[in-house]
């Protein structure tokens, strides 16, 4: 049983910055890899950005890559995404994710159904 919280989504100005959070209970991520995804409304959930939790590794859609950087925290069971920036085309509600199985392939991270856990979501609202 894993619970995830996402934290500090909210509106921000186009070339700005966020920082999400997002808080992880109920076990203990030591091997398995956590990410974020994101779905504007009227589209389909995509894959943002993920990182292995025993490596570090991380993989960012071609969108973000540049911009936004996962990290993590282990004593505090977090996984943060930073976003710099801003357009108006991140809005979106953003979810953090989290694996029990260790991907084969990397690419598994970028795929939805690598992920068995989730958050509520976070809203991002990026002016322009």
């Amino acid at each position: 049983q894993v619970q995830l919280v996402e934290s500090g989504g909210g509106l921000v100005e186009a070339g700005g910055s966020l920082r999400l959070s997002c808080a992880a209970s109920g076990r203990t991520f030591t091997l398995y890899p956590m990410g974020w995804f994101r779905q504007a409304p009227g589209k389909e959930r995509e894959f943002v950005a993920a990182i292995a939790w025993s490596s570090g590794n991380k993989y960012y859609a071609d969108s973000v890559r540049g911009r936004f950087t996962i990290s993590r925290d282990d004593a505090k069971n977090t996984v943060d995404l930073q976003m710099n920036s801003l357009k108006a085309e991140d809005t979106a509600i953003y979810y953090c994710a989290a694996s029990r199985v260790a991907p084969t392939s990397a690419n598994h991270y970028s795929q939805d159904w690598l992920y068995s856990y989730w958050g509520q979501g976070t809203q991002v609202t990026v002016s322009s």
